[in-house]
């Protein structure tokens, strides 16, 4: 076991929990900004999730600098990208047993008709994807910690919805919903960046993968065809709480 065992926690299944202990670090508006990185990442995401449409730049940053790239939807990918860039500015303290995997950025996929205007984002609604985004790309360096495939992420403690228009309250970080070639980008000698979808759980989908593990749950969307494409009322493959 690493260091961080005080930050995270172990599932039944073997997976990391990760929940809210603390209140991280005091304000630190002194950030680095990759800009070589952002360089190559904006050239890799227009090359596999699209071109990018609009860049919501944040104002005032806390340990990193994190904007948020919006790439609209297409006849080939019918759905909204938001994708973060300054999560992987700093380096995340992975334990020793964890090969690569210091340097990551978020994404997640919402339906065409979310309001992704000005006028939306006032909407606690509308905005919570990216907020949630934004908060879990700070997470682990609040906390010296890290965040990896197969980590859950509950929202707040104790655990809320995202907001009030679903039940929908943890997250899940799954490679994205692109080819292969798209998880990861080669940045310099000893940076590679990787890229995982926040996938949005229910509590009891939650504890189900705490108890069986992410492929058992995966297994149950394959089973109901759940999309990795945000959908707030979409079926609860866990509602039935078999334990």
């Amino acid at each position: 076991m690493s260091n961080n065992e005080d930050k995270y926690e172990y599932t039944e299944s073997g997976d990391v929990l990760f929940t809210h202990k603390g209140s991280g670090k005091d304000f630190d508006p002194n950030v680095d900004i990759d800009e070589e990185a952002r360089e190559i990442m904006e050239a890799h995401i227009e090359r596999y999730f699209g071109p990018i449409y609009m860049v919501y730049h944040e104002i005032m940053s806390h340990l990193v600098h994190v904007d948020v790239y919006h790439i609209a939807p297409s006849e080939e990918r019918p759905y909204h990208t938001l994708i973060t860039q300054g999560m992987s500015d700093k380096a995340m303290n992975t334990p020793p047993e964890v090969e690569g995997g210091r340097y990551t950025e978020l994404l997640c996929f919402l339906p065409p008709e979310w309001d992704l205007s000005e006028e939306g984002f006032k909407q606690e609604e509308i905005y919570w994807p990216i907020e949630n985004l934004k908060f879990l790309a700070r997470f682990p360096h609040e906390l010296d910690t890290w965040v990896g495939f197969g980590h859950t992420i509950q929202n707040d403690n104790p655990i809320k919805p995202f907001s009030s228009d679903t039940k929908l309250c943890a997250s899940l970080l799954l490679p994205p919903l692109t080819e292969e070639e798209a998880w990861r980008v080669h940045i310099r000698e000893g940076k590679d960046v990787d890229f995982y979808n926040v996938l949005p759980l229910y509590e009891s989908e939650m504890n189900y993968k705490m108890k069986r593990g992410t492929d058992k749950l995966l297994d149950k969307f394959d089973k109901h065809g759940i999309s990795q494409i945000y959908d707030i009322h979409r079926k609860n493959v866990c509602k039935k709480m078999w334990f």
